[in-house]
């Protein structure tokens, strides 16, 4: 009996060894895809270019991973030093200063981020916007189904082993003379029932944090909208500037949304749709001079006639962006002062049909936008004022590589954003 109670804990060893060299290969990989997705994925994606370009392939456009680790972690650095690539990537996505990670992930963060890429390039890219969303869904889904079922089923065989263990050692005290003691109902076993009662408050207190600090997020929210206007179409392929439309985010803490007069500037004269067919977010095509009909229903626009601007009534728009009452956020300070570009929050605007939210807007996302983003000081009367830094710049006491970053001017001063 000895000898059976040793084979049993051996057993244990050796699924337990399996367990463990099953999922070891996914470490490093689930390790680059949580710094993948917390740090890149705002601007990047692996098969597709949206801030910036598409990851696919990165290793092989750059001579070294040496050099891609320095690009991550100060780009104004490498495009001083006058590498060529570095200087045709900037040129080519508008001079669009990338952030800098220098502090913030270690050379070893990103050969984990490059070593997902890599997984990641062998995967099939997204589905063209015609998919319906059941394949959209397919194509996003992740393993965890599959760890799901792997964890039940280990679960069920540490169950097996621990009665086989239970009944081989009663056996053992039956044999040997020892008082057998009969098994526990497991509803009535208080190491299982304190088990189970630690699991249950753990499982709630993370599904209470994790409400908590999601509460008033609406990441990928995307409703429908009484007119299917298109970005893609108006600020992609005509190249309408955003400011066009949304004058007062140079000029005011809003964008807003611009009235039917604004849209009738061009539609007085389009009264047709004929650009590339469009597609709702499952699939459904949309007829867009249908779309424009109902424009000219809200403005109270009768083709032929002359148009009585008196009869117009606001379109109900739908809001997507929405900040708590007690954040302060100055569009016309981003825009116009800090030279930030509508992509870094909005996402690449100019390839979605219907917007959605693109950035979580938390308090950490933007100060960590704070704390890497550098100001640009030159040219920008607004900066004229910070004399220290200015002189820091000239005399070399500021390292003019990294730049000044908007933390160093107060950018993450409780103040700054709240009320």
């Amino acid at each position: 009996m000895i000898h059976l109670r040793k084979v049993t804990e051996k057993v244990g060893l050796i699924v337990s060894l399996i367990i463990l060299l099953s999922f070891a290969h996914q470490v490093k990989a689930q390790d680059g895809k949580a710094l993948f997705t917390a740090n890149c994925a705002s601007c990047h994606n692996v098969h597709k270019d949206m801030t910036g370009p598409a990851l696919a392939g990165v290793e092989d456009r750059w001579p070294d991973r040496a050099h891609i680790i320095a690009w991550v972690h100060n780009s104004s650095k490498v495009l001083a030093s006058g590498d060529k690539y570095a200087d045709d990537l900037f040129a080519k996505w508008n001079k669009t200063p990338m952030t800098h990670f220098e502090g913030i992930l270690s050379d070893k963060d990103v050969d984990a981020i490059l070593d997902y890429i890599k997984v990641e390039e062998a995967k099939k890219p997204a589905a063209a916007p015609a998919a319906t969303a059941a394949q959209g869904a397919g194509q996003r889904s992740d393993n965890t189904l599959l760890y799901v079922v792997l964890t039940c089923v280990l679960a069920i065989v540490a169950f097996i082993l621990l009665q086989v263990n239970s009944s081989l050692k009663r056996l053992s005290n039956k044999k040997e003379g020892h008082p057998v003691i009969g098994p526990i109902p497991f509803y009535r076993n208080k190491k299982f029932i304190a088990v189970i009662a630690i699991l249950i408050f753990i499982y709630i207190g993370y599904w209470l944090a994790s409400g908590a600090i999601g509460l008033g997020r609406t990441q990928n929210y995307e409703p429908k909208q009484p007119i299917f206007y298109s970005h893609r179409v108006h600020a992609g392929i005509n190249q309408i500037n955003c400011l066009y439309c949304h004058t007062n985010a140079q000029y005011s803490r809003h964008a807003t949304i611009p009235s039917v007069n604004v849209c009738m500037n061009c539609h007085m004269a389009i009264t047709e749709y004929t650009g590339p067919k469009l597609f709702t977010a499952e699939g459904k095509e949309v007829d867009g001079s249908a779309e424009i009909q109902k424009l000219y229903k809200y403005a109270g626009y009768v083709q032929g006639q002359p148009w009585d601007a008196s009869k117009a009534k606001p379109i109900e728009w739908v809001r997507i962006h929405e900040l708590p009452d007690h954040v302060y956020f100055n569009h016309s300070q981003h825009v116009m002062v800090g030279k930030v570009q509508c992509q870094t929050c909005h996402g690449d605007i100019t390839k979605m049909d219907e917007v959605k939210q693109f950035a979580p807007l938390s308090m950490g996302w933007c100060i960590n936008c704070h704390r890497t983003t550098d100001v640009q000081f030159k040219d920008n009367g607004f900066y004229s004022i910070y004399q220290k830094y200015h002189e820091g710049l000239k005399n070399g006491t500021i390292d003019s590589a990294k730049g000044i970053t908007v933390e160093m001017i107060g950018g993450t001063e409780c103040q700054k954003c709240h009320y």
